[in-house]
């Protein structure tokens, strides 16, 4: 994690043995497929917070939710990230069930001025202020069927976390991890 005036940026290295990604299209359900997911919650006080998910296609999931999911909490898929910024490296084929993949990673820049929902302004962090962030790598079983990867029936996905929260359930904001923005 890196940060300066307009962006906080992000960058992540996935080993991933079998690279699949087939959602192509802006807010589709990312994490249905392998995906990394980015959580901010700016002023820490567990609502108004932000998502953003993508896959190896570079493909990408952004929404906001004023409250989580437990208390009542709707997505707004409708929010966007004007200004934001992603590259997917490959280390290996996607979708090549014929050989065996190294991995993925990828980089976002996510401007502070689309964080505009809620109750702190839609600028650059202070210096030393503190936010809840969590970051989610969703990984599946896959079987290879017809020449292609699909899901194992029966399997729920596999999450690792940045930051552990005791729970498997990201929508928990009072459990993410803590980012103190210094210089």
């Amino acid at each position: 994690m890196l940060w300066d005036e307009e962006y906080f940026y992000i960058a992540a290295e996935m080993e991933e043995p079998n690279l699949w990604a087939t959602y192509d299209q802006h807010d589709m359900v990312i994490f249905h497929e392998h995906d990394f997911e980015v959580f901010l919650d700016p002023d820490g006080d567990g609502l108004h917070y932000f998502e953003f998910e993508m896959n190896a296609k570079n493909t990408g999931w952004d929404l906001y939710l004023a409250k989580p999911y437990k208390d009542g909490g709707k997505a707004d898929d409708g929010w966007e990230i004007p200004g934001l910024k992603t590259a997917v490296f490959l280390r290996g084929t996607l979708n090549n069930p014929t050989d065996k993949d190294r991995g993925w990673s990828l980089e976002i820049a996510i401007p502070w001025s689309a964080l505009n929902r809620g109750p702190r302004p839609a600028v650059a962090p202070k210096e030393g202020e503190q936010w809840r962030v969590n970051f989610s790598r969703v990984e599946w079983v896959l079987d290879v069927v017809n020449g292609k990867y699909e899901k194992r029936k029966g399997l729920k996905e596999d999450n690792w976390v940045w930051s552990p929260q005791g729970v498997i359930n990201m929508h928990v904001p009072e459990k993410w991890g803590v980012v103190k923005f210094v210089r």
